[in-house]
């Protein structure tokens, strides 16, 4: 009887022991609906028996090829509360409308199996985004996928895809926990990626999930694809004015090296800096159009390497045009250090693979922001530096000048260029003004700034045009002494003649020699009103010297000192006289003001008009009609 009460123990234990065992074990098979908000990690199980841990790898689901997530508990609690997540608590599912979800909840009394199944439909930070309007020649069957920072930019990424609405829209929804959101859309590919209507390169869209307050919905409108440009639109004016800029260089460096002029040195200068600034032009104009940067995404760095290198080669220009120069200073490879330093900065990115480089260019990645802001700044200070001794140059140069000559060049296009630069000047700083402002005040000035990027590159490109257009029309320039004018340069390029001409001054008497020029000013002045060597345009100190036989120093002095006037104004100021004396003659009074001001020995109706203001402090017509009253 006892053998008989055992072995019924034994039945109920095997009948009733091992369903129990089966379950205190549970299977839960998980199909995610919405897209994961980060793809490259983890589900996790977060519940109460885990003191619930979101992240914790024992509980860490397995992925299968299917898509589908599953996870096998062991010894369990009969009920327990449980969430899913990937590894924080703001990667927790939600609901669909990506608002706050309540736990789920497992009870062994009322499942009836161990297997469960669930469906994540959505998560927690989640936003929709809404595609209002596409552009007319949008396939009528293209699929439209979002990429972004969130999904590490996969153009065609399925968990992406947007999905018509009954009322004409396209709408995806993406769940991140992302404090700044970066977009894009595409067909699929990058080479049909969303552009501006002109199909020129759309910067990245930016959301920030924090400024929104419960409305979590995003409407955007689709202007044009890159695929797709439009006949009209294939280029934009701006781009148009870019491209006239470098075909204009390229015409004006083959058009220079045929002129018959004595400024054949300064030319060579001249067609490098002409052909690097339209080769960087023509490298930024192309890096605004994706379809470039998708083929070679460093053409977005080769630009930058123009912000050291102009300025010096401009300079040597202007060195080799307006002064007499035989060679350049003896330590001109000093102006090319910053190029250099830069060059070595952007060889690591220069030599990474394109396609980490076109995604960390995506991600707008730190070390590459700071990389365009820091030698862009560097690079304003540079240039503005050198625009200091461009003007340096020129008011030496003017100086030399009327002390040498009496007649007016045709100089006016440098201070035309110099007007230009000083513009792009202003613009780059205003720039670095909006991305301050852009970082203290937290306000997205991101369209404003690229604009001003490319208003900056558009005034740039119209410098060379103007250098290269007035080196044609002015074949002779006159070649002031050299001197040194940068930091770079050094006193060996000063002229033997210059240094012994300051030795004779320091050593000479200033009494014995005022008293010594009393002749000589008499002989001048007696030249000057018997001979009139004044009507001769093209009158210099050289050849006025020749005329009242004395050294071209002396004459320089003794105009200097004595009539306190340069070379330049002195010779006018005989001009002007001579003007009001024809003025006055009425056989004169049928001429034109032009015509006497030539037949004085002015060579331009400005040289005329601004050395009259200057000396008499009116305009030919003020004085023609204070005599005419009077």
């Amino acid at each position: 009887m006892s053998k008989s009460i055992f072995y019924i123990f034994l039945l109920s234990v095997f009948a009733f022991g091992i369903p129990l065992v089966g379950q205190a074990q549970v299977r839960i098979e998980v199909q995610v609906k919405a897209a994961l908000p980060a793809p490259d990690k983890p589900l996790y199980l977060a519940a109460d028996f885990n003191n619930w841990n979101p992240g914790n790898p024992e509980y860490a689901l397995t992925q299968h090829p299917d898509g589908t997530y599953s996870i096998v508990l062991d010894h369990v609690p009969d009920r327990f509360a449980y969430k899913f997540t990937q590894g924080t608590w703001t990667l927790v599912e939600g609901s669909a409308a990506g608002e706050p979800f309540t736990n789920r909840i497992y009870s062994r009394s009322a499942d009836s199996t161990s297997t469960i199944q669930v469906t994540i439909e959505g998560w927690e930070n989640g936003y929709t985004f809404v595609v209002r309007q596409l552009p007319e020649k949008t396939p009528h069957d293209a699929n439209l996928y979002i990429t972004g920072n969130f999904n590490n930019w996969n153009p065609g990424d399925r968990n992406f895809k947007l999905e018509k609405k009954v009322d004409g829209t396209y709408q995806v929804k993406v769940y991140t926990e992302l404090d700044r959101i970066e977009y894009k859309f595409t067909r699929g590919n990058w080479e049909s990626v969303e552009a501006r209507e002109s199909g020129k390169a759309l910067p990245n869209r930016v959301f920030f999930p924090n400024a929104t307050t419960n409305d979590n919905t995003i409407q955007v409108d689709i202007a044009g694809w890159e695929d797709m440009m439009g006949t009209l639109h294939f280029f934009s004016l701006y781009d148009l004015l870019l491209l006239f800029s470098v075909f204009q260089g390229i015409l004006l460096i083959v058009a220079i090296p045929s002129i018959h002029s004595y400024n054949r040195e300064a030319n060579r200068w001249l067609m490098i800096t002409l052909g690097l600034s339209s080769l960087m032009i023509l490298l930024y104009l192309m890096s605004n159009y994706q379809v470039f940067v998708n083929v070679s995404p460093k053409l977005i760095l080769l630009p930058d390497f123009i912000l050291f290198v102009y300025a010096p080669l401009f300079y040597f220009y202007l060195l080799k045009l307006l002064f007499n120069v035989k060679r350049l200073p003896s330590r001109w490879y000093l102006h090319f250090i910053p190029f250099l330093i830069q060059f070595f900065v952007y060889l690591p990115y220069l030599l990474r693979s394109d396609k980490v480089f076109l995604l960390n260019l995506m991600n707008q990645e730190a070390d590459i922001l700071l990389l365009f802001i820091t030698f862009g700044f560097l690079g304003l200070l540079w240039n503005g530096y050198y625009w200091l001794l461009f003007r340096r140059t020129l008011n030496t140069y003017r100086a030399d000048f009327q002390t040498n000559l009496s007649y007016d060049q045709n100089l006016q296009y440098l201070n035309t260029v110099g007007i230009l630069q000083f513009v792009c000047l202003c613009l780059w700083g205003f720039m670095y003004v909006l991305l301050a402002a852009h970082w203290l005040f937290d306000v997205d000035l991101t369209s404003l700034i690229e604009s001003s990027v490319d208003v900056i590159w558009l005034a740039f490109s119209i410098i060379p045009y103007f250098v290269g257009y007035f080196a044609i029309h002015q074949p002779e320039t006159f070649k002031a002494a050299p001197r040194p004018l940068s930091i770079f340069d050094d006193v060996l390029d000063t002229s033997v003649g210059q240094s012994m001409l300051k030795e004779v001054k320091a050593d000479t008497d200033p009494i014995e020699e005022k008293e010594n020029l009393a002749p000589h000013i008499e002989k001048l002045e007696k030249h000057m009103d018997a001979n009139k060597p004044y009507v001769n345009p093209k009158l210099s100190l050289a050849e006025l010297a020749g005329q009242v036989d004395m050294p071209s120093h002396l004459l320089s002095r003794i105009i200097n000192e004595h009539f306190e006037k340069n070379f330049f104004d002195f010779i006018n100021s005989y001009r002007i006289e001579e003007f009001k004396r024809l003025i006055n003659d009425p056989r004169n009074h049928n001429l034109t003001f032009l015509s006497l001001a030539y037949e004085v020995g002015f060579n331009s109706k400005t040289a005329f008009n601004r050395s009259f203001k200057k000396i008499t402090n009116q305009t030919p017509r003020e004085y023609f009609e204070s005599v005419t009253n009077g």
